[in-house]
């Protein structure tokens, strides 16, 4: 788990005791404390306060879902059934199933009177279910139901890309919140959780490095530090060595670099392109769209197309024309794994120094509680996004 973050769990319960209540919409990549935050929502709500939903676990078919959802759930749909059990979905189709489930979330009821709450996990995976018959498009839909039910909602997403493009003509009363990396404070927190350092300043000095290395992504940062307490982290640390550990085949954090990889690639659309691009990336960045066509060897117009889609899941940026990785480790992970053999020692050790001596003459000029600002939004005019769905 990550640590407390106070900030950010004040604004989501004063956005759900507004009137009327807002929906907080938390928004962050792979391991960003997404649903760390949703399960210390629901650790301050109390028990049987709210119902935390994870869609992409549970997505299956809209009736097994639907059903899950309700047989599961601290709540129920008016009339209740004589003994108090939630009401099961009656249809046998898929649309029908939707239906009820819309039904569920604009008119569920508390036993006790208190408005609902639900925290919705990863919301976008409803997209699971346009391949069913008469379910295209349902994402406007779920927006319109929540919006206009007079229960209480959080959700969140991992393509922030995609999410805000979603709402951008939402109502009002969604609000946008991105999740901020972890300040150097809360990194100095959770090395103190995991026991290392031997003092404030030697755990204050970790701290420092360990943020400029992870860039202050909670998953990682965890990595790190666990990585740190098994190489005897209170006398000894050194997260250089600590990460060049985690990268090896089959570490937490090359697994957990493997799955955003993964997961976003088979998001998006022309895999093998996608990989190629991320490829040259990995070898040097930032790049313009005429640089990457040549080294792709393709035509400007279709590896546009390829960047468009790389950007729709959130693996790359783009500044002033110039493209580069969004997660500055994830470009390490693919300069190390893919490749036609995995990475020795040796080219651990040379990858991570070199990413290392890049990345940690930032740490000097960083304040040791760094308030993050989130980037200013681009258009989708800036992004040259087409509004054709791309799944």
């Amino acid at each position: 788990m990550i640590p407390e973050r106070p900030a950010i769990e004040r604004r989501i319960l004063t956005a759900l005791d507004a009137t009327p209540a807002r929906i907080p919409v938390l928004l962050g990549g792979c391991g960003s404390g997404r649903t760390s935050l949703l399960l210390r929502l629901s650790q301050i709500l109390g028990d049987n306060e709210s119902q935390h939903l994870d869609v992409e676990r549970a997505t299956s078919t809209p009736e097994g879902f639907c059903g899950s959802i309700t047989r599961e759930s601290p709540y129920t749909l008016a009339p209740a059934s004589g003994n108090g059990h939630p009401v099961a979905p009656t249809a046998s189709d898929a649309r029908g199933a939707f239906d009820t489930l819309l039904r569920f979330f604009a008119a569920a009821q508390a036993a006790d009177g208190r408005t609902p709450v639900f925290l919705i996990d990863e919301l976008l995976e409803l997209r699971t279910f346009e391949s069913f018959p008469g379910l295209r498009g349902i994402q406007q839909e779920v927006m319109q139901t929540l919006a206009t039910s007079p229960n209480r909602f959080v959700l969140t997403a991992r393509y922030t890309n995609r999410a805000q493009r979603l709402l951008r003509d939402a109502p009002e009363r969604f609000e946008i919140v991105h999740i901020p990396p972890l300040s150097t404070a809360e990194v100095s927190a959770t090395l103190l959780t995991n026991k290392v350092g031997r003092d404030n300043d030697e755990r204050s000095e970790l701290s420092r490095m360990v943020h400029v290395l992870t860039d202050g992504r909670p998953a990682y940062v965890q990595a790190i530090a666990k990585a740190l307490t098994s190489m005897d982290g209170v006398s000894s640390g050194d997260p250089v060595s600590a990460l060049a550990s985690q990268l090896a085949v089959g570490s937490h954090l090359a697994l957990l670099c493997r799955f955003s990889y993964e997961l976003r690639l088979h998001r998006a659309r022309g895999y093998g392109a996608l990989k190629a691009i991320l490829r040259v990336l990995a070898e040097e960045e930032p790049l313009t769209l005429t640089e990457i066509a040549q080294r792709l060897r393709r035509t400007p117009g279709s590896t546009r197309d390829y960047l468009t889609w790389l950007q729709d899941v959130d693996l790359v940026n783009v500044h002033r024309k110039r493209y580069s990785f969004a997660d500055p480790l994830l470009r390490l992970w693919v300069r190390l794994h893919c490749c036609p053999e995995p990475p020795d020692e040796t080219d651990l050790s040379r990858e991570v120094q070199e990413y290392a001596v890049s990345r940690l003459p930032q740490m000097e000029s960083a304040p040791k509680n760094r308030v993050v600002t989130p980037e200013p939004k681009t258009t989708e005019q800036d992004q040259g996004w087409s509004l054709i769905e791309i799944d």
